[in-house]
């Protein structure tokens, strides 16, 4: 039960936190991607992070600068987030009515 509350919980504060941050926090450092780091060459999903980022703050032309796949990957998953989070919530309600 106390691994739901910190789930739910979890759902609830990344969301703010990553709206509380400006925009352009991921555009520096260095890359993590593998195929960067050992063969130097992007994948389709680099700057996937950045781009979501920038969606998450309504700026679409640099989201759509660090990755055009963005516009459809970020959607699934605020969609899979609020799923999760509406399970978790009926799971939360049963248990507590």
């Amino acid at each position: 039960m106390i691994l739901l509350y910190v789930r739910m919980a979890a759902m609830i504060v990344i969301p703010i936190i990553l709206l509380l941050l400006p925009a352009t926090y991921f555009d520096e450092g260095q890359s993590t991607c593998l195929s960067v780091i050992l063969f130097d060459t992007e994948c389709p999903g680099c700057g996937m992070t950045r781009a979501c980022m920038h969606l998450i703050h309504f700026d679409m032309e640099s989201a759509f600068y660090y990755n055009m796949f963005s516009f459809i990957v970020f959607p699934i998953l605020a969609f899979l987030w609020a799923k999760w989070f509406w399970n978790d919530f009926k799971v939360f309600k049963a248990k507590h009515l």
